[in-house]
């Protein structure tokens, strides 16, 4: 015995009820999407992500002088600390998906 074949021939008789039930209302219903209050806010946001640019020009163009100058020093101690730090990082978070 197949019970999944049941299940599909109990779903087509459960979608055809569904349609004489309408036509009989002789209620014409359309679907409707409304979008909560957190949609229009993250949809906002995304709006306004879209209207900034990537790059911060102001960030950037000091730096880039500095480097193509031939000026910009990077501080080791500071990078080595920071890149330790970010190695830790990951690894938790691996640790987390196992």
């Amino acid at each position: 015995m197949r019970i999944e074949a049941y299940n599909q021939v109990h779903q087509l008789y459960q979608a055809k009820k569904v349609n004489n039930v309408r036509e009989k209302s002789g209620v014409a219903r359309t679907d409707q999407l409304q979008f909560s209050n957190m949609g229009r806010e993250i949809r906002a946001a995304q709006a306004a992500l879209a209207g900034t640019p990537d790059i911060r020009e102001e960030m950037v163009a000091p730096l880039r002088t500095k480097v193509q100058n031939g000026t910009y020093q990077v501080d080791t101690a500071s990078f080595a600390q920071k890149l330790m730090q970010k190695a830790s990082e990951l690894e938790a978070a691996y640790e987390e998906t196992r």
